[in-house]
């Protein structure tokens, strides 16, 4: 990669503007213009010797002044234009884009996003006023609906043209023919536009109606009432029941669990299936009623509205007590719009509301998908005008511009306008809808579906593929494998060597105290060596089990389960520990994973609490912990913890684990953990390193007061509790190493290696972790074994940035691992060069991306490569990613249908993308790609019919053939057999699967480019010509037939050039070139009138010119 990327150093043009402009703000006074410059360069002076360190830019930019990467908010993407070019086109696109800004402004002012403070059930108390609690995703009003759709089929040059010149009809020295030869075409195409688009806004309205019109609870001083979700505002007390969607974002208060916590599904937000804990304000959840909620005089502080759905810092505050009480909120105080609740009953106070609210900020708005085909037909469609308007103006100069010459001009447009078919737009609208209906109707990938008809060409075109891992590329399915204790490990076939270690009783006393001592306790006889050595390892399994079944954050739900007859009150009081009756719940499936193997080696976790767990052991005893302390796991510390006390012994153990990068260097020192960490991940095995730490009391009550003060900081909390906590993580010893293996969906691996083949780049977009998106990278074979990977180490400003690029840079023909928070730097300060080394990799994996990064990579793709991308999904969290893309394609799986439904296409499974492109996207293409060019090719030979019609009567404007026949060429006569193409296959759908290397052509856009335009444009020409001269020349003496004759001759011209045209024959192709044919013999009776009509205006040409043109 490197190599072919040139390192120019940065030029002292460049350092001395530096110079230059840092002299002018330090010069420039105190004002308050002048103060923030002055600042920032003397912030950045401690990065000032990266302009010694070169940076892949371009060289144009390093010579450039205004360049510098301190002065620039990011790199620049365009090359500069220079002399007048650049002043006009600079000077245009700045009007503009003021002039756009300016009416965006004055029609649509956004309101500041502030900090606020809420009332509980006093919605009248809010300084502000706030957006309503509605959804709406439809994209017009009743008002615009009209205007809004025809803008959006004019836009387009063909329809505009053709609207045009069906008006110009209107105007009787204008007139050629009859109007609905004009509007008739023109019509049909808007009307089914506009039913299309109606039927499709009309099942927007209703799906947000009924999403807006759910009740709820509220909770007021008379009582509850019921209100629907659009009503809901700001501060008041809402009532969620379970299995229930709640409607706007919360603060959690009360539950009706005895916990104090409940468990919400988030998968509509974040896209992962397993359950969160929320935990309910304690103030709040010791009022003994509902009603004592108005009884007080509380308020809760929140920030502003954000995007980050995984934190959240405000404080809740209740006055009327003494001292006031203060308590800190956290992310898991909160419940977000659009999860359910799963368990109990809960009420929250609303604190955002409708475009405020976290799911709606990380939603972007539907566009509508043009296909790159339909753009590249309508540059075509430019340049026919263009021959239309050179061809008219060589006639009327011909002509001598005699008379009215711009009367003749127009005439001369408006009688060589088929050379621009309308007809084409008719065409390959009725091809995309067989190419949909083709699609639902394969057997070899039941279930798809297509929701968007427009774009399935848009499938062969494909250069980038942007996929989410959970649920996509993975079952979401964790399976404990590997347990590995520095001298011992064991697999899947040694679990019962584990089960027999925990059933012996005598480590269950000894684990405590002669764990850590038992190696060194010397053996008192020699006899007994050789079982000290077992029970050592023993002791071992049971602190490495313990620790395993102690540190997480799952909890054990039970299902009341209908009782029979009168044993109804006995199963709901033994179903506490009915292991058939037991699911686990947690933040991530490795927690549960890692729960079930220890459930499945002897040690249960039977019940958990907010304040503690229970624990049964092999031998039917419980053992109960008090959890003192809860470390939840975060991006940044890559490790969670638990401090808990025995309540047998009452000692006191801090438990945590994490990946081994981050507890490398918390644990003691040891030989074996780097080396095994790298075997288990080369099996694509998800690693947790365990430790533990044993705490005095005096030790855990300095803690915990230190801790309690650093939670109720509003000011960097994150980073005083981080450093607390830290405090508690040194010397660790290091208990075991576990592997989990998260199964991946069926045929991912050949389904990834196929669309490689077929030159697709694959980028993984997930919101997980870095070590698991590497993980499933590399079990997936998306990056594959023998393949270096390089992990974009975390920054955040931009010298950081700059230094890893940097880094980034030299590497070779390696995979590139990043985090959002990373690629959010790197975004703002140089997008087009991490853009343009991205590229080149073979893979790129985005991990803790949200939903709105997703989109936004989507976007960069597009704007910086030009090609065309795919997103695949299946999670809520997918959705703006999938409708940002050129094509969106959503799984139906466990994360729910929100992604299938945004989506253009919907598949069951992710090995059903390899065929949808390779051959559903791939004929749909080169389908659509002949039809349109024959669709245009059948305008053309008419057109030059004319042209030499005109030219051999002096130039005359008058139509060669008039009223049904200009209809029934492009319809009755030749529409089915040349509609008949988009059956048409080059080669089967098995041999495009076996040889997905014949996909990599599509992308280069051979099938439809000027080359081969311009080879039908010759054709036509041609046909066309020698049609209209043939039958003048071999008919001479019958002229007024020649009419007939050259019109029956172009009819058999266009069914031989389709048969002629088919590569692999249709029992449908052959009824169309028959029908066709017999529709034209039949209509040889009233078509009479037509020719004669025809005839009158030759004979009229022939007593008017006495020679012909081309006898002169």
């Amino acid at each position: 990669m490197a190599d072919q990327i040139p390192l120019y150093p940065v030029r002292s043009a460049a350092a001395a503007a530096h110079r230059k402009r840092a002299a002018y703000y330090s010069a420039a006074g105190p004002g308050s213009g002048a103060e923030w410059p002055s600042s920032r360069y003397q912030l950045e002076d401690e990065s000032a010797h990266l302009d010694e360190m070169p940076l892949m830019m371009s060289e144009e930019g390093f010579e450039n002044d205004e360049s510098d990467y301190h002065t620039l908010p990011r790199a620049r993407t365009a090359r500069r234009r220079s002399g007048l070019e650049r002043f006009v086109c600079g000077g245009w696109k700045l009007l503009c884009t003021s002039c756009c800004d300016w009416l965006v402004n004055i029609c649509q002012r956004k309101r500041e996003l502030k900090a606020r403070t809420v009332w509980l059930g006093c919605p009248e108390k809010c300084e502000e006023k706030h957006p309503r609690n509605s959804i709406k995703n439809q994209k017009y009003n009743i008002f615009t609906f009209i205007p809004g759709v025809l803008y959006e089929q004019f836009k387009f040059f063909l329809n505009l043209y053709f609207l045009v010149v069906s008006c110009s009809q209107f105007v009787p020295a204008l007139k050629i023919g009859y109007l609905y030869t004009y509007w008739a075409p023109l019509g049909f195409v808007l009307a089914v536009t506009i039913m299309r688009e109606a039927i499709d806004e009309f099942r927007r309205f209703q799906r947000d109606k009924e999403v807006n019109s759910q009740l709820y609870s509220k909770l007021t001083v008379r009582g509850k009432v019921q209100v629907k979700s659009s009503d809901i505002q700001v501060g008041d007390l809402i009532i969620v029941e379970k299995n229930q969607r709640i409607p706007s974002d919360m603060v959690f208060l009360r539950t009706s669990e005895k916990a104090g916590s409940c468990f919400i599904r988030t998968d509509q937000l974040d896209g992962e299936t397993d359950w969160k804990l929320k935990v309910a304000v304690s103030c709040t959840q010791r009022l003994p009623a509902l009603g004592d909620l108005f009884s007080i005089s509380a308020y809760v502080y929140a920030q502003k509205p954000q995007l980050d759905i995984h934190s959240f810092e405000g404080t809740f505050t209740r006055e009327d007590s003494d001292p006031p009480i203060h308590e800190s909120l956290s992310i898991e105080n909160t419940l977000w719009a659009n999860t359910i609740v799963a368990s109990g009953t809960v009420i929250g106070v609303v604190i955002y509301t409708g475009k405020e609210t976290r799911s709606v900020m990380n939603t972007s708005n539907p566009k509508n998908k043009v296909g790159l085909l339909d753009l590249e037909l309508n540059q075509l469609t430019k340049a026919l005008f263009v021959a239309l308007v050179a061809l008219s103006v060589v006639m009327v100069t011909l002509q001598g511009f005699v008379g009215p010459w711009y009367r003749s001009l127009f005439r001369f447009l408006l009688l060589f306008s088929y050379i621009i078919p309308i007809s084409l737009r008719v065409n390959l609208d009725m091809g995309k809808a067989a190419y949909g209906w083709m699609i639902m109707k394969d057997e070899s990938i039941p279930g798809t579906v297509v929701r968007t008809s427009t774009i399935p060409e848009e499938l062969g075109r494909l250069v980038y593929l942007l996929t989410d891992k959970t649920g996509t590329l993975t079952q979401n399915e964790m399976v404990f494998k590997r347990l590995h204790l520095g001298t011992v490990s064991y697999g899947a076939d040694t679990m019962d060597e584990i089960q027999g270690h925990l059933r012996n009783p005598c480590p269950q006393m000894q684990s405590q105290a002669g764990g850590n001592n038992a190696s060194s306790t010397p053996p008192r006889k020699a006899q007994s060596s050789a079982p000290k050595v077992r029970k050592s390892v023993s002791s071992r399994v049971h602190e490495a089990v313990k620790a395993i079944a102690l540190c997480h954050n799952v909890s054990p739900v039970y299902e009341s389960r209908a009782g029979v007859g009168g044993e109804a009150e006995y199963a709901e009081a033994d179903q506490d520990f009915s292991d058939g009756n037991r699911t686990y719940q947690a933040a991530s499936p490795d927690e549960v994973a890692l729960v079930q193997w220890t459930e499945s080696v002897g040690l249960t976790l039977v019940s958990r609490d907010l304040g503690s767990m229970q624990l049964r052991t092999p031998s039917g005893q419980i053992q109960t912990y008090c959890i003192l302390q809860m470390f939840p796991f975060t991006s940044e510390s890559k490790r969670m913890g638990v401090i808990v006390r025995d309540e047998s012994t009452a000692e006191i153990t801090f438990y945590m684990k994490g990946a081994d990068v981050a507890m490398s260097s918390i644990v003691q020192y040891n030989d074996w953990l780097e080396e095994e960490c790298g075997n288990m991940a080369r099996e694509g095995l998800r690693t947790l390193v365990v430790a533990k730490r044993a705490l005095t009391e005096e030790q855990y009550q300095d803690f915990e007061s230190r801790y309690s003060q650093a939670k109720l900081s509003i000011h960097d909390r994150a980073l005083k509790v981080a450093a607390v906590v830290e405090s508690l993580e040194r010397q660790m010893e290091l208990l075991c190493l576990t592997g989990v293996e998260d199964r991946l969906q069926a045929d991912v691996r050949p389904t990834l290696e196929l669309l490689r083949n077929a030159g697709i780049k694959i980028w993984m977009l997930t919101g997980d972790k870095l070590e698991t998106a590497t993980c499933i990278a590399k079990s997936s074979h998306l990056v594959s074994r023998t393949q270096d990977i390089h992990i974009f180490r975390p920054v955040t400003n931009r010298g950081e940035a700059h230094l890893e690029l940097n880094a980034f840079r030299r590497k070779h023909d390696c995979a590139l691992v990043i985090s959002g928070d990373s690629l959010e730097v790197c975004l703002k300060y140089y997008e087009h060069e991490l853009a343009e080394l991205a590229c080149q990799c073979p893979a790129v994996v985005c991990c803790r991306c949200s939903p709105t990064q997703k989109a936004r990579i989507a976007k960069l793709l597009q704007h910086h490569t030009g090609k065309r991308t795919c997103a695949v999904g299946d999670g809520g969290n997918d959705v703006s990613m999938i409708q940002a893309a050129d094509c969106g394609i959503g799984i139906e799986g466990k994360e729910g249908r929100q992604a299938s439904l945004a989506a253009d296409f919907s598949v069951t499974q992710f090995r059903h993308i390899g065929r949808l492109l390779m051959v559903h996207g791939r004929s749909s293409y080169k389908r659509s790609a002949a039809l349109g060019q024959f669709v245009m090719h059948r305008g053309l030979i008419i057109s030059t019919m004319q042209a030499v019609f005109s030219s051999v009567f002096y130039f005359a404007s008058v139509p060669l053939y008039q009223g049904f026949l200009m209809v029934g060429y492009a319809t009755i006569y030749t529409m089915f057999p040349v509609f008949s193409l988009v059956l048409d296959q080059d080669v089967k759908p098995e041999t495009a699967m076996l040889y997905p290397e014949l996909y990599k052509d599509l992308t280069k856009g051979r099938s439809l480019s000027f080359k081969t335009f311009l080879v039908w444009v010759l054709i036509s020409i041609y046909q066309g010509g020698i049609l209209m001269y043939g039958a003048l020349l071999l008919f001479e003496s019958e002229f007024v037939h020649v009419l007939a004759i050259s019109f029956t001759a172009l009819i058999l011209t266009e069914l031989l050039m389709v048969a002629l045209t088919i590569r692999t024959w249709h029992w449908l192709m052959a009824v169309a070139e028959v029908l066709s044919l017999g529709c034209y013999v039949a209509s040889l009776a009233f078509l009479n009138e037509y020719f004669d009509h025809s005839k009158t205006h030759v004979r009229t040409l022939h007593d008017t010119k006495s020679l012909f043109l081309w006898k002169d």
